[in-house]
């Protein structure tokens, strides 16, 4: 099962057209858990330096750790979501989503997909 949610993610960087290159590591920690880690260059320089997500697929789908960090080419954050417990006045805490200008504001949990269509339409407004 996890080797399925690790092939989804393989394929959703392999089909969008804004990727460059990607770099993903893939830990198997049983059949339904598993460790991603990985770097995705964008064609505009842009890059998700790191995203990681600890995923147990035991019901339901559970991301007990993840990050997606995203910097414009110069290293300057753009956005980062992750669940660290370090911003307790957020009221969806631990999950927050860290903002250009260092503001942190309440998010949901999101999928990889979600991440990548909000930089495809960071990307395209250019």
């Amino acid at each position: 099962m996890i080797e399925q949610y690790f092939q989804s993610m393989l394929d959703l960087l392999a089909a969008l057209p804004f990727v460059e290159s990607s770099n993903v590591n893939l830990e198997k920690r049983g059949d339904l858990a598993g460790f991603i880690r990985g770097e995705v260059e964008f064609r505009d320089g842009s890059s998700l330096l790191f995203f990681r997500e600890l995923i147990d697929l035991r019901f339901p789908l559970q991301k007990v750790m993840y990050a997606y960090h995203y910097q414009k080419s110069d290293g300057t954050l753009i956005f980062r979501y992750d669940n660290t417990a370090h911003h307790s006045s957020v009221s969806t805490f631990p999950i927050h989503k860290h903002l250009m200008g260092g503001d942190v504001t309440s998010s949901e949990i999101p999928s990889l997909e979600q991440v990548m269509r909000e930089i495809e339409e960071l990307i395209l407004r250019g």
